[in-house]
């Protein structure tokens, strides 16, 4: 397994259409950057589910604010079509960490998983100050990896959350 560098992307992204929705400025040396989309989902006190908010309206300048603690879900603006030999891994941009956003690592991209935006798991981890969103806002990046063989069980046949356009809340 290695991990892809920049041009291995970009032929991927170029011949078999991994990634929708991307701009070629996004992928840096061993890694492709992703930005925030239109959706979150947040909490309610009403409700045990996470109700969906748009952010479409929303810009640097005028965001949607995550205050101190609070826990989102949020959609990346890129839709995702995994080769069968190509898996992924979502981290943070380490400015974004740095500013106090924090990731709960759940962003896996599995060989196979096809037709879906990622969905991220953010909160705020500052203790005082809120943090803006707004889509556009390069939040992180992907590392993505060649697998030593293709799996002989592909996600695109046994996975919960391919072909989901829009950030999803949990199946299980």
């Amino acid at each position: 397994m290695s991990i892809l560098c920049d041009h291995e992307i970009r032929d991927l992204i170029n011949t078999k259409q991994m990634v929708e929705n991307y701009h070629p400025d996004l992928i840096n040396p061993a890694s492709l950057d992703l930005r925030l989309g239109e959706l979150i989902m947040i909490e309610s006190a009403e409700d045990l589910n996470m109700r969906p908010l748009s952010i479409a309206d929303r810009t640097a300048n005028d965001p949607y604010w995550l205050v101190p603690g609070q826990f989102v879900l949020a959609e990346t603006m890129e839709l995702f079509n995994m080769p069968e030999d190509i898996a992924g891994l979502f981290f943070l941009k380490s400015s974004r960490a740095r500013e106090g956003y924090e990731n709960l690592h759940a962003g896996y991209a599995d060989p196979g998983w096809n037709g879906s935006v990622l969905t991220l798991e953010l909160k705020n981890s500052r203790q005082l100050l809120p943090l803006p969103l707004w889509p556009g806002l390069k939040i992180g990046q992907l590392v993505l990896f060649r697998m030593s063989a293709v799996p002989s069980t592909s996600y695109a046949a046994v996975g919960h959350y391919n072909a989901h356009k829009t950030v999803m809340g949990s199946v299980a």
